[in-house]
């Protein structure tokens, strides 16, 4: 294949697998405030004192700073939902609303600066081959303009059913579409032999609940799946690279180039009507939410 490598049978299955498994503990995250907290509390504290060390320590695939940065930020980002969604009077003050998108665009801009970083790196590298290239730096630029788009926190609530979802209405389908690109085309740029599961897989288990299980709540669910999964990939780091079921990439620099290039083209065209919404409706980025009046985001809110 152009991206990758060849796709055993087995490992297409393990692929679904993965997507299967991340979506089944991100709905058992969310039936129940305290089995969410187990999973993100109790659980990343045993893995922290008795497992990683030892599995995600230096010279392993997931001994990198970022690795170790991204699983604490993703469960920070899912404890703070936890506290916006259960903590009586959160869902009104203005700057806790403020915080699902900050921690969100730390999570960008982290990606983005080891992106910038690969640039200039070659070969195999903590157990990772890089093929660093002005791909990183496309691609760079296409996490900045989608921080650039984030907009609409203060528009946050928390559903009304049992589950207590988080609804940001202001994310819509095709802001997403454009992280996924770029997402993709990160992993794919800065761990290219983990992308099939990493990219991918990882990718499809919130956007598929994003579009048809829960509207709106693309960012709860993208952090309960990204927190499983890097608990899971620092706990067997081999999974991805080294087992019957890895799947390695092409490395090929015409596929770098254009996973990166779809991504920033995706991205600016975002940015371009974000920006044509802002000044048509004369929106304050602050404070609107700049997609009201559109179908999809009306659905949201009266959904919830």
């Amino acid at each position: 294949m152009f991206f990758f490598e060849s796709i055993p049978w087995y490992s297409v299955l393990m692929w679904f697998g993965v997507v299967a498994g991340l979506m089944l503990m991100n709905e058992l995250a969310r039936s129940n405030k305290w089995i969410a907290i187990i999973l993100f509390t109790a659980l990343p504290i045993i893995l922290t004192i008795f497992v990683w060390p030892t599995t995600a320590g230096a010279g392993s695939s997931t001994g990198t700073w970022f690795h170790w940065v991204k699983v604490y930020s993703a469960l920070a980002g899912c404890l703070g939902f936890l506290a916006l969604r259960f903590i009586k009077g959160a869902d009104k003050n203005k700057y806790l609303l403020a915080f699902p998108a900050l921690i969100l665009a730390i999570n960008i801009m982290e990606a983005v600066i080891r992106d910038f970083q690969v640039y200039s790196l070659h070969g195999m590298i903590d157990g990772v081959f890089m093929n660093g290239g002005v791909w990183n730096i496309m691609n760079g630029v296409a996490g900045i303009l989608n921080i650039l788009t984030i907009s609409g926190w203060l528009g946050i609530q928390i559903s009304k059913d049992k589950q207590k979802d988080m609804i940001w209405a202001d994310q819509m389908w095709f802001w997403i579409i454009a992280y996924d690109l770029w997402n993709f085309a990160y992993v794919y740029n800065c761990v290219s032999d983990h992308s099939f599961y990493a990219g991918a897989a990882l990718l499809i288990s919130c956007t598929i609940p994003a579009f048809f299980i829960k509207k709106g709540a693309w960012l709860q669910h993208r952090a309960q799946t990204l927190a499983f999964w890097m608990m899971f990939t620092m706990s067997f780091p081999q999974f991805v690279g080294e087992s019957k079921f890895s799947v390695q990439s092409s490395h090929s620099s015409k596929a770098l180039f254009i996973a990166s290039f779809v991504a920033l083209i995706a991205n600016i065209a975002v940015f371009i009507y974000h920006i044509y919404r802002i000044k048509k409706y004369h929106k304050n980025i602050l404070k609107d939410e700049v997609y009201a009046g559109l179908s999809a985001f009306e659905e949201v809110k009266q959904n919830n």
